[in-house]
């Protein structure tokens, strides 16, 4: 990191000598951090323009994150965040020989960019802190594969890597922690509010089963549902068809950032550990254009069936409806698989078929009713980290 002396002036560099030992510094821009931070000081509007993306961990410097989160107390208290307000609370910081702290704040004010760029300025530093995690977890991927114990299968490995990717994918951090139950509450009246806008007035997701969406107000987010039922029950096919009509309903807006909010139905993940894609599509088929399954599979069908199945299959077509037919796979696979297709294509429901074919993923001998275990708690909190509904089919016997 620059030497706070590098800090007082935006523009000093110092020079490696040539001799100097070569090394790499992690990637970090203090003048857009200083830039930034001046802005604020000068225009506390250009905190609201970084306030929802940018957090005091994405500063380099110790300094600047407790300047910037100062800044953010003061501001969202209602208070003005300046130079003359801030170094109250900073005299306890130790600058250099002939540099107060008033005086760099001031230098910070003074060199300020415009509001007008506070948000690109704001993103720079964010994405330099996302670079920052990104080589963290590189270097332990390296460490933890050089020193890895005997009991821990690289599988592992890769799996505790793509989870913390996956975190700084969607939030630039792979930490959790306690939030405000004030930030609950406003997700809970945002909830209340979507659902009194939508149509059926429902705060889930509609599962085209009316009687079952009075009951529930449609499949919640973050929940974990379990269809228990004996072989033969229609456990299946209650599960196609609620991820059919979730497919079908699917409808967005797109936001600013050119993501796609989801309005109304959602894009459906369905693990099918029993039957093949094959299989579940000609059920689906069935489900939906009224033709037995069994006269599709024998090839007993008139023109109007033909017609009938022509139009539901080209219905299926155009859904965001995603099918993994792999068999035997564990939780983790599971999840990993969930998390990259959240990624990669977006996640509103996911249907797993059924619960006894899920492996654990613990390498130790132990019962089937532990590993069970295993597999709801992850299934648990992997609906809490995508905060997806996920109905999960469970056979009796």
């Amino acid at each position: 990191m620059p030497p706070i002396e590098q800090l007082a002036g935006r523009r000093a560099f110092q020079v490696a000598q040539p001799d100097a030992p070569a090394y790499r510094a992690p990637p970090h821009n203090i003048e857009a951090e200083q830039a930034l931070l001046g802005a604020i000081l000068v225009n506390n509007d250009a905190f609201d323009r970084v306030s929802d993306f940018l957090k005091p961990e994405h500063f380099s410097e110790d300094l600047h994150r407790r300047i910037f989160e100062l800044a953010a107390q003061l501001i969202r208290a209602g208070k003005l965040a300046t130079v003359v307000t801030l170094k109250t609370f900073l005299a306890d910081i130790e600058l250099p020989a002939g540099v107060t702290i008033q005086a760099y704040l001031a230098r910070l004010a003074a060199e300020a960019t415009t509001i007008i760029n506070a948000e690109d300025y704001g993103r720079t530093v964010h994405d330099l802190a996302v670079r920052r995690d990104l080589i963290v977890i590189g270097q332990d991927i390296v460490n933890t594969a050089y020193d890895s114990p005997i009991d821990s299968p690289p599988r592992a490995q890769i799996e505790e890597a793509e989870r913390q990717l996956y975190s700084i994918a969607e939030t630039g951090r792979y930490d959790g922690g306690f939030q405000r139950f004030a930030e609950a509450l406003t997700t809970a009246l945002d909830m209340a509010s979507s659902a009194y806008m939508r149509d059926g007035h429902l705060s889930g997701v509609a599962t085209g089963l009316l009687d079952l969406d009075e009951k529930m107000g449609g499949l919640q987010k973050s929940d974990l549902i379990i269809v228990a039922g004996r072989p033969g029950m229609g456990k299946t096919a209650l599960a196609t068809n609620i991820a059919f009509n979730v497919a079908r309903a699917y409808q967005f807006e797109a936001e600013p950032d050119g993501t796609h909010k989801t309005i109304n139905g959602g894009i459906v993940g369905f693990f099918s550990l029993e039957m093949s894609a094959e299989q579940l599509a000609t059920r689906v088929i069935a489900e939906q254009s009224g033709v037995p399954s069994y006269k599709i599979r024998r090839g007993d069908i008139n023109e109007d069936d033909f017609r009938r199945i022509a139009d539901a299959a080209r219905e299926m077509q155009s859904i965001p409806f995603y099918i993994d037919q792999s068999g035997g796979i564990s939780i983790a696979q599971l999840t990993a698989r969930a998390r990259r297709l959240k990624r990669q294509k977006g996640l509103d429901l996911l249907v797993v078929d059924y619960l006894q074919l899920l492996a654990g993923s613990r390498s130790r001998n132990e019962n089937r009713v532990q590993e069970l275990t295993e597999i709801t708690t992850g299934l648990k909190a992997l609906s809490k980290e995508l905060n997806v509904p996920i109905i999960a089919l469970s056979q009796l016997s």
